[in-house]
């Protein structure tokens, strides 16, 4: 139950996420609509709103930075997290190939002809940084994400704490919390912070035309920022908070 909760969350996450990536850059153009169809707002806006919904549809964790970080510092335990990681990149790939089939004639208006799949709309499915980002400052974008996402969870579940929320509220705090990063810190990378949300995508896209690049692209982009720099900033931001503001006393610090 566990895990299909999972599938299912981080399907609700990419279906209207990455639906929501699709809307505003292919609504772009006038080839597609007559009048655009949002914009950088409307994009964090709506993977806010797909990060709380996603989490209140399955009560999970639907990012295995959080399954991860949750057995390292708390008590998740480590026999399910293997369990976990495989269902939420189902639910990833799942989600984007309900999207990829929703927009695909947008899609070959945009490249330009049926068949055509290029890096210009890989970017709506799987992340990749502007062009000027060196991957060492990619790679620090994502990790400091990540690590403010994981520090805010902390504080919202921290239930010896007055910044504790109740359990109904918990998604609207990552609404909050989303959005914060979105705003903040997504333009330069697009703001991953979740290796399923952007590895599933990206294994659907290989898979229907866009080929190796989606993988080889900037040596091999995809592995350091959003897969390594995730997991890796979300440990740091639940051992931050551990570290200076945890009253609770699960945690590996407080058993020390």
């Amino acid at each position: 139950m566990e895990y299909t909760s999972e599938f299912f969350g981080t399907l609700v996450l990419i279906i209207l996420g990455t639906g929501t990536s699709c809307q505003v850059f292919l609504g772009s153009s006038s080839e597609v609509t007559a009048l655009p169809r949002g914009d950088w707002s409307s994009i964090g806006l709506g993977w806010a709103m797909a990060v709380a919904l996603g989490v209140w549809a399955s009560g999970g964790h639907i990012n295995p930075a959080v399954t991860i970080a949750l057995a390292t510092w708390r008590d998740f335990p480590w026999r399910k997290v293997p369990g976990y990681i495989a269902a939420q990149l189902f639910g990833g790939f799942v989600g984007a190939a309900i999207i990829y089939g929703t927009y695909s004639h947008a899609i070959n208006i945009v490249e330009g002809g049926v068949g055509i799949r290029t890096l210009k709309t890989a970017g709506l499915f799987s992340t990749f940084p502007v062009p000027y980002l060196s991957t060492a400052n990619a790679f620090f974008s994502e990790f400091l994400a990540t690590a403010m996402l994981l520090f805010g969870i902390m504080m919202f579940t921290d239930s010896k704490s007055k910044t504790c929320l109740p359990s109904p509220a918990f998604p609207v705090g990552l609404f909050f919390l989303v959005f914060a990063i979105s705003a903040g810190l997504g333009m330069q990378t697009g703001f991953a912070t979740n290796p399923a949300r952007d590895l599933g995508p990206r294994i659907l896209t290989a898979m229907v035309g866009y080929g190796d690049k989606v993988f080889t692209t900037r040596d091999h982009y995809w592995i350091w920022c959003p897969i390594i720099a995730t997991i890796c900033g979300a440990q740091v931001g639940t051992l931050a908070y551990d570290l200076f503001l945890f009253k609770g006393d699960e945690g590996v610090i407080q058993m020390l």
